[in-house]
């Protein structure tokens, strides 16, 4: 595209290059997945000074281009295969300023795949603040590229970066790193004659790691790994070498363009803050009582705005009804659409609620804490520190969480997370919970606390409980010699940059709207059409039968409307399929209606409430237009006209949905991840299964 440029952000992680891409590109960005892989691709559009527009991709932080895990090999593929639909004009590295003998290793392995590079030099305050003197002007003459020093957090000289972006040279232009024939000259001579490589680096780096270059055919691997014999070439080895020569190079670039000005201990502020945060008794006392107010703020904040957004609802309807004349389509439109939206908007307060706490809890870098907290604890039930962070992300969605555990090198402590995760209630689940726990448990307090908040609180701990038992049974099952390692840096404790918060609920409920949404707008569709008709002449049989009904004199009108609502909706292709159902799952103490919705959640959890919705929307008359936790409220068994969600039958559905896979998405990702069905079919059974018996065993206990 003319005026295109394409500019890839590349760090360490937690050098705020994430932070960074926010900065530059704005709203103006989307999330996507790197061709072929299901590891996460963020890119949005920049505005440069001259007019062009930049192109910007933010790639997955790594600490070299030797990867350890499949988020970071993505870096190398798509820096050396120039045929890479993302491979970049002019790369951006982005180095913390106070750690910059590390981040310059890579900066070095990416110069010398000799494409255009910049050094954005961000955190200078905390480089000054740890007692360093950086000379950008020096480093940049002595690296023979741009640098220029930025704060990210603080949006400071974002324009001159932007500047440096646009004057960037469209060749390599930095200055030679290390000799990198030198290394191994005659292989590395063979590699770019045989595959026609231009750049020395590109041919050692296919050398070391041609098995795992995807844009390789089979024939040129293989024609690789007979040179690498031919040449006998130990890649070990050349690696340590090459390591070595960087550092001394490095060193050397360091010592003529940073100055230690005094002895003020590094992170020292982090580490009193460490002491009190990660304490073996402390730390776990404060992480619980962090998690106990973000459930209490789920509810008692997002109280007004809920009942804003439904009676804003409630109001349309009605309007609607008003306004339009009578017919097929007026109620297609109340009845399925505007009712299968209200289940999906309505919950948009404690989305974004929930989505603020965790972004503040990456910001700050206390995640990076609860990980190294939970190590020694996660490697008694056979998994490992970093399963945390999927199973903290699976709060908010388990098939990101899914995808980060490529992060874990051991095969059994990454199939065991994968297994565990979606255990891990998330946030689909939160529009059931609430509704249900709204129905059955007092809004009161005791003392400071909201004993509905308690409640949700409980079944959040119940899931990741049940998660890490489930996985101690799991490590006796799976069998490997492998062992498995924790290596994890500590960030510093910064002040959440709010621009980065919103921005981050924005994007979470925009994703949760459009994507939930289009499921249960067109699941409350079909819905609809399924619980208003039935089989040739079936409703018309019920209407006579009521039409006599009524003309009988001393009739109750306003019950014989109920019954035959409920015939009708009984006899409906809905209801048919919940009927088939019913005896499955009658001992959980639901009926045919909630079956239904049991069914059609399986697309999404949270559809759960849009069919609810849906249903009791076909159910009721117009005059009774009221929210989908009045209708439930409202809902009685015709049999014996007591409430169909007590107490037993509401915690008995919310243990199910608990345990329950009950998301296609997560399905699919888990058969992506693990190459095949087996590990889907496993999981799907084994979380059926116990949410039944589980569901089973409440039910019998409260009913």
């Amino acid at each position: 595209m003319k005026g295109l440029l394409k500019v890839a952000l590349v760090g360490n992680p937690n050098t705020g290059k994430s932070t960074l891409f926010n900065v530059l590109t704005g709203l103006n960005q989307k999330v996507g997945n790197f061709p072929g892989v299901t590891v996460d691709k963020k890119t949005g559009r920049c505005k440069l000074p001259d007019g062009r527009e930049g192109h910007i991709i933010d790639l997955p932080g790594t600490y070299s281009l030797y990867p350890k895990s499949k988020d970071e090999s993505i870096v190398l593929e798509v820096l050396a295969d120039r045929k890479n639909q993302d491979h970049p004009d002019l790369v951006v590295i982005v180095a913390d300023a106070s750690n910059l003998k590390r981040n310059l290793l890579l900066y070095t392995q990416v110069a010398d795949m000799k494409i255009p590079v910049i050094i954005a030099l961000n955190m200078m305050d905390a480089a000054d603040k740890a007692g360093y003197i950086i000379n950008p002007d020096r480093l940049s003459t002595l690296l023979g590229v741009q640098v220029v020093p930025i704060s990210a957090r603080n949006v400071e000289n974002i324009d001159k970066l932007k500047e440096a972006i646009c004057f960037a040279p469209t060749l390599a232009i930095q200055s030679p790193t290390i000799n990198i024939e030198g290394l191994a000259p005659e292989l590395i001579s063979a590699i770019k004659e045989e595959l026609a490589i231009a750049h020395p680096y590109t041919a050692l780096q296919m050398a070391h790691q041609h098995e795992n270059m995807s844009f390789l055919s089979k024939e040129e691997s293989d024609l690789v790994e007979t040179l690498e014999q031919k040449h006998s070439f130990h890649s070990q080895e050349a690696q340590a070498r090459e390591t070595i020569a960087r550092y001394a190079f490095i060193n050397e670039v360091l010592a003529g363009s940073m100055i230690r000005k005094s002895s003020i201990k590094r992170n020292s502020l982090s580490n009193k803050i460490d002491e009190i945060l990660t304490h073996k008794v402390w730390g776990f006392l404060i992480f619980f009582m962090l998690l106990l107010l973000i459930f209490q703020a789920i509810f008692s904040w997002s109280e007004y705005p809920m009942s804003l957004i439904e009676s804003l609802f409630i109001w349309l309807t009605e309007s609607a009804h008003n306004l339009l004349p009578a017919g097929v389509l007026t109620d297609l439109l109340t009845d399925g659409v505007l009712a299968g939206l209200s289940g999906v908007l309505v919950f948009i307060p404690q989305i974004a609620i929930l989505f603020a706490f965790i972004s503040i809890l990456e910001d700050t870098g206390y995640m990076a804490r609860i990980t190294f907290m939970m190590d020694k604890i996660m490697r008694r039930f056979g998994l490992n520190g970093k399963s945390v962070v999927p199973m903290i992300g699976s709060l908010a969605c388990a098939v990101p969480s899914i995808m980060s555990t490529r992060n874990i090198e051991n095969w059994k402590e990454r199939m065991i997370t994968i297994m565990v995760t979606p255990l891990v209630s998330c946030s689909a689940r939160l529009p059931i919970y609430t509704v249900l726990i709204s129905l059955v448990v007092p809004d009161k307090m005791i003392g400071f606390m909201n004993l509905q908040g308690l409640v949700l609180m409980g079944l959040y701990v119940l899931s990741i409980v049940s998660a890490i038992l489930v996985a101690w049974v799991m490590k006796f099952i799976l069998k490997t010699r492998e062992k498995g390692y924790f290596i994890m840096e500590l960030p510093d404790y910064k002040i959440p940059r709010w621009s980065n918060v919103f921005l981050t609920m924005y994007e979470k409920v925009k994703t949760f709207v459009i994507e939930a949404g289009k499921v249960i707008i067109a699941i409350s569709v079909i819905l609809w059409v399924l619980a208003s008709y039935a089989p040739a002449g079936v409703h018309d049989r019920i209407n006579s039968k009521y039409e006599k009904l009524e003309a009988q004199a001393g009739v109750n009108k306003a019950e014989l409307e109920l019954q035959h609502s409920s015939e009708m909706l009984e006899s409906s292709y809905a209801g048919r399929i919940g009927k088939a159902i019913e005896p499955v799952i009658k001992p959980l103490g639901y009926d045919w209606k909630i079956g239904i919705a049991l069914i059609t959640s399986f697309a999404a959890r949270e559809v759960f409430v849009g069919t609810m919705a849906t249903i009791y929307s076909v159910n009721n008359d117009e005059a009774h237009i009221s929210s989908v936790t009045d209708k439930m409220r409202q809902a009685r068994n015709p049999e014996t006209g007591a409430p169909v969600f007590t107490l037993a039958s509401s915690f008995s559905l919310m243990i199910f949905y608990a345990f329950a896979m009950q998301c296609m998405s997560t399905l699919a990702i888990v058969y992506r991840e693990t190459k095949g069905w087996k590990w889907p079919l496993i999981q799907f059974t084994y979380m059926t299964a116990l949410a039944y018996v589980a569901s089973l065993i409440v039910y019998t206990i409260l009913k």
